[in-house]
């Protein structure tokens, strides 16, 4: 049996910008492998970065500052995650997060 292709808005997920993440929840990014040969702390940066919202984020970045882990890691093109979270529009809290945690 086949059934039609979504396209657009009706195969699109809501977005959920009201949802609590507990502390155990935050730190499970800290374990996150990488697939290849990504640095690791730039990976789980930005894996943080694109799935958690800004509060979240912001208790992620103590606990991973905490960890002793590189707030500076580049990726494979010597971008840091504040170089490519100041270059989206609506990142800014995102942005001010990693700047008081001290990401250059």
């Amino acid at each position: 049996m086949k059934s039609e292709k979504k396209t657009g808005a009706d195969r699109a997920q809501p977005s959920v910008t009201n949802e609590w993440w507990s502390d155990e929840r935050v730190r499970t990014y800290l374990d996150l492998e990488t697939a290849g040969d990504e640095a690791r702390d730039f990976h789980v940066l930005q894996k943080a970065y694109r799935g958690m919202v800004p509060e979240a984020f912001g208790r992620f970045i103590g606990f991973f500052i905490e960890a002793g882990r590189n707030l500076n890691e580049t990726n494979k093109y010597g971008e840091t995650i504040l170089s490519i979270v100041s270059q989206h529009r609506n990142s800014k809290e995102y942005a001010e997060i990693l700047k008081k945690a001290g990401a250059r």
